[in-house]
């Protein structure tokens, strides 16, 4: 019998559905037949492959609550989280149906008369895509999109914990027309399915979103067969607050920033920077704030935080906490828990942490939970210090009303992705990508189509 992975809800611990592992055959075979099918999708017109990802963006608008249901019960988000996922997913494949038509090449002035010189552009091939659990399906939109829209051929390995969404969203595909060796999926191990991806021939780009350091083994096993590659790593973003910000406004994008998804986001805020000025308002009006959000199963009406995925990532959440506390923190709100290991399930409940300092983990390293820990500046130029100290560089968010204060916050944060008084910045039509080691390339865009591109010139002689 096939090894399968046992897919569970984190709410409950419950057992949803039995996978099949795809065996190290099964993934080469289906390695060879995108690779094949690349010589014959690549020919077909961009419109024709526009025309496709609309009509597949369609079947999942219609599909809304299925998948939105399936997404709560494999990954423990609030349904009302995953309806927006669900549209957010769908974004993606109209946004790239568009640039799809925009693939321009150019001629270039030759230095004779009896010359021409073009440039055309066209999809670097087979594309092998790993997504993360966090956002099941609109990080697999974020990728294919780009990829078909150029012409290129797509295999994807969705997490572990979430492969039922992904399942259902390459049913969808195939049913908008796309053909089925054109989009295609593999179940199993990262472990297992990553060197197949970065050592087969057939492959000719890797895209992965997901932790910083599988994202650097990922680049090395590519280097060998020279593949193109887009990361989209960790976070630790930082949440600077100042002086002059409307705190009521900021709190509300404090929570919604710092407890979408349980906390269990890249770009999420991790690190609160606060201005001395402000810091006590700030804090107790965040910690009433976040006292107040209902934690349950995502699927009853009402819950604003889900359970974390796994105890794994429990584990690493309370380490957190109790370093903090044991440091000098003060636990302004949460800090309690609420698990099962026989059963399965784990949460946190929102943790607001006050008198942090820079020596503590949580500071240090990302934090994938609903634990915001809270520390004061005095100067600009400090928060600028303490949001750069670290090798990450996805995401910082920045609250003032003084122009110029925020032209020097854009000028000097060495992250990819900016909110300037905007807690939730990720749409569609922008870029997103990180700086540092959060990242190669840029998903989203006119930018994200270019990782599936290459350039291919062209010069007519005796004309």
């Amino acid at each position: 019998m096939s090894e399968q992975l046992i897919v569970t809800n984190p709410a409950t611990g419950e057992t949803l559905a039995k996978v099949t592992i795809d065996s190290p055959e099964s993934i080469e075979t289906k390695l060879k037949v995108g690779y094949e099918a690349f010589k014959t999708f690549t020919k077909s017109s961009a419109y024709e492959r526009a025309q496709l990802l609309n009509r597949w963006a369609e079947l999942i608008i219609e599909d809304q609550e299925n998948l939105a249901k399936i997404m709560t019960e494999e990954n423990g988000k609030p349904l009302t989280e995953s309806r927006g996922e669900v549209v957010y997913a769908a974004s993606y494949l109209t946004w790239f149906a568009e640039e799809a038509k925009r693939l321009y090449g150019r001629t270039i002035p030759a230095n004779s008369t009896n010359k021409r010189l073009l440039v055309t552009r066209q999809g670097v091939g087979l594309v092998a895509a790993i997504t993360p659990w966090n956002f099941p399906a609109a990080m697999m939109t974020r990728k294919a999109g780009p990829a078909l829209a150029a012409g290129c051929t797509f295999i994807v390995k969705p997490a572990e914990d979430t492969p039922l969404t992904m399942i259902r969203l390459v049913e969808l595909a195939h049913k908008a027309g796309i053909p089925e060796d054109v989009v295609q999926i593999v179940n199993g191990r990262g472990a297992d399915i990553g060197p197949l991806f970065t050592s087969s021939p057939y492959v000719r780009k890797i895209t992965f979103t997901g932790s910083t350091p599988v994202g650097k083994q990922l680049i090395k096993e590519s280097a060998d067969t020279v593949k193109h590659v887009s990361m989209e790593l960790g976070g630790h973003a930082p949440f600077i607050i100042c002086e002059d910000a409307d705190i009521d406004y900021v709190v509300t994008q404090a929570i919604a920033s710092k407890f979408r998804n349980a906390g269990q986001t890249c770009v999420c805020a991790n690190r609160f920077l606060v201005h001395e000025a402000v810091i006590d308002e700030f804090s107790e009006k965040f910690a009433q704030a976040a006292k107040a959000l209902k934690v349950g199963n995502g699927l009853e009406e009402g819950v604003e935080v889900g359970p974390v995925i796994n105890k794994k990532g429990f584990d690493k959440i309370v380490a957190q906490i109790e370093d903090a506390k044991a440091k000098g923190a003060t636990v302004l709100a949460g800090g309690t828990t609420h698990f099962d290991d026989e059963k399965g399930f784990y949460f946190v409940n929102p943790t607001v942490l006050a008198n942090v300092t820079l020596d503590m983990k949580i500071m240090q390293e990302e934090t994938f939970g609903p634990v915001a820990p809270i520390t004061s500046f005095k100067s600009d130029e400090e928060a600028v210090e303490i949001a750069n100290s670290t090798p990450f560089g996805l995401a910082a968010y920045f609250f003032t009303d003084n122009y110029k204060r925020g032209i020097y916050f854009q000028e000097n944060l060495d992250f990819g992705i900016l909110g300037w008084n905007d807690g939730l910045p990720s749409t569609a039509q922008a870029p997103f990508g990180g700086m540092k080691e959060s990242g190669i390339g840029s998903e989203g865009g006119s930018e994200g189509i270019e990782p599936y591109l290459q350039t291919k010139y062209l010069s007519i002689a005796g004309l």
